[in-house]
């Protein structure tokens, strides 16, 4: 009966606060974790709003092509005009 509760006393004060220390050590790292991963998600998603231009860019360079085209086409003439 006494090693029950020389047993029960070791468990009490050095298991158990050993076991809270070990938790807390994984605990901590794994919340600032979970900070990072919202703040990449934050700003991940205000990326995403900057990116809904670049569609306009395929407007944009068929717009040169046909600007470059009118720009050949005038050089031509001032070709013959000279």
């Amino acid at each position: 009966m006494v090693w029950w509760w020389i047993g029960n006393a070791v468990l009490l004060l050095v298991i158990v606060p050993l076991v809270v220390y070990i938790a807390n050590r994984i605990v901590r790292p794994a919340e600032e974790i979970d900070l990072y991963a919202a703040n990449i998600l934050q700003h991940g998603v205000a990326i995403t709003g900057n990116l809904d231009p670049v569609p306009a860019i395929i407007d944009t360079r068929d717009m040169v092509v046909v600007a470059k085209h009118g720009v050949v086409r005038y050089g031509a003439a001032l070709d013959q005009i000279l």
